[in-house]
């Protein structure tokens, strides 16, 4: 009895001294990280975690439904793409054709008005935000300086950081993108209340407008300044300008960094997969959504168009792909989540699920994306069984090292 009284005492000491020192060294949101991620099993964000949040509504107005098909799923999925399914956790998969549903799948309980995280498919969101921003002259230009808007930008490199430069990851930022590290500036922007403060404590280590380089912490400080330049929270102007027009079914949530916040605007958007695919459908149509002009063509082509020759793969807030002898761009989430885009074929491929496919350091768009593309394509009889790289490519490590084992 006495050892146990020792014990305890020693227990609730111990951990009375490790909450102390996290808050001293100020990394107290690993605190909330523990929470939220660990004490729910899991590794990462996950698809759900917008419950553990405070959020903002992303108001909808007069829903406008989809169209379905006339073949509407008459065509099953093919045992490639059900076995990819499976093995990386797909809770929806759609493929819009000719702007109406033509195959949708929904597994693991979740349905068509099931709310999942969009991960970095929020910050295609956000720039097409800017762009509007742009459109409407509350933003000038691409070119225009964030210390226009944040004084603490206009002095050294980061005197000559623009906009576009937040927009196309093009920032020189001191960040690190590791998502596992529970000490990098990601995981502390993802779990750490008032996210400003932690934005603007960033430095501009490198000259910017140069290279691509995939920060998130540049389509958080882009949201800021939209923030200054609309006069409206983020998830108020993507409402008015973007989600009441495209007639989304639901209203969204956008995660805040605390009550009353600002939206982790880099992520963290949570809606549908027939909602997020609206994106998909206004950049198709150039920016058009059934007769209204939400976008100019101009941006849009622009937002799909690479920057630099050196990273074909994005332009602004999007990603690129040229495969199969067609034009390909898409937005893309931490665990896999897509809304693809093949304006030549007039396809929406939407993507929801718990796990990314296997990431390369030679190929900067994962393997699962072209099992997703290619699987939808042998569906609707645009490729043959043996077309396309999607067979041959291992969608986890495991898969990997059994081929290299072969």
């Amino acid at each position: 009895m006495k050892f146990l009284k020792k014990f305890l005492i020693f227990l609730i000491i111990t951990i009375a001294v490790i909450v102390a020192l996290l808050y001293i060294f100020n990394v107290d949101y690993l605190l909330k990280a523990v929470r939220v991620v660990y004490l729910n099993g899991k590794t990462t964000a996950f698809l759900d975690d917008y419950e553990y949040f405070d959020n903002r509504v992303v108001e909808a107005g007069t829903a406008q439904p989809w169209a379905t098909d006339k073949d509407y799923n008459k065509v099953p999925a093919t045992q490639r793409l059900e076995d990819a399914h499976k093995t990386l956790g797909t809770v929806a998969y759609l493929i819009i054709k000719n702007d109406s549903i033509w195959h949708e799948s929904y597994y693991d309980g979740y349905g068509k008005d099931s709310k999942t995280n969009s991960f970095s498919m929020a910050k295609s969101i956000v720039s097409a935000a800017l762009f509007k921003a742009i459109m409407e002259g509350k933003v000038k230009s691409l070119d225009q300086k964030v210390s226009d808007y944040f004084p603490e930008y206009n002095h050294g490199y980061a005197a000559e950081l623009t906009v576009g430069d937040l927009s196309s990851m093009a920032t020189g930022l001191d960040w690190g993108e590791q998502y596992s590290s529970p000490f990098s500036v990601t995981t502390r922007a993802y779990f750490d209340d008032n996210l400003r403060e932690t934005i603007l404590g960033v430095k501009v280590v490198r000259e910017p407008g140069r290279d691509f380089e995939y920060v998130s912490g540049a389509t958080e400080l882009l949201a800021m300044v939209l923030e200054k330049a609309t006069g409206q929270h983020l998830s108020d102007y993507v409402s008015e300008k973007f989600w009441k027009p495209m007639g989304a079914e639901n209203p969204a949530l956008w995660q805040l960094d605390e009550p009353g916040g600002i939206e982790k605007a880099y992520c963290c958007f949570a809606s549908n997969a027939r909602d997020f695919a609206r994106f998909g459908k206004l950049f198709l149509h150039e920016g058009n959504w059934n007769g209204n002009q939400i976008l100019d063509t101009t941006a849009v082509k622009t937002m799909v168009t690479a920057r630099f020759p050196a990273s074909p793969q994005y332009g602004y807030g999007w990603w690129l792909n040229y495969y199969l002898n067609r034009k390909m761009y898409y937005m893309r989430g931490h665990l896999g989540q897509f809304v693809i885009v093949v304006p030549e074929d007039n396809v929406i491929i939407v993507r929801l699920g718990h796990t990314k496919g296997l990431q390369t350091e030679k190929d900067p768009h994962s393997n699962d994306f072209y099992v997703y593309v290619d699987e939808a394509y042998k569906m609707m009889g645009l490729i043959k069984e043996n077309e396309g790289v999607g067979n041959y490519k291992p969608l986890t490590k495991e898969e990997e090292e059994q081929q290299e084992n072969k």
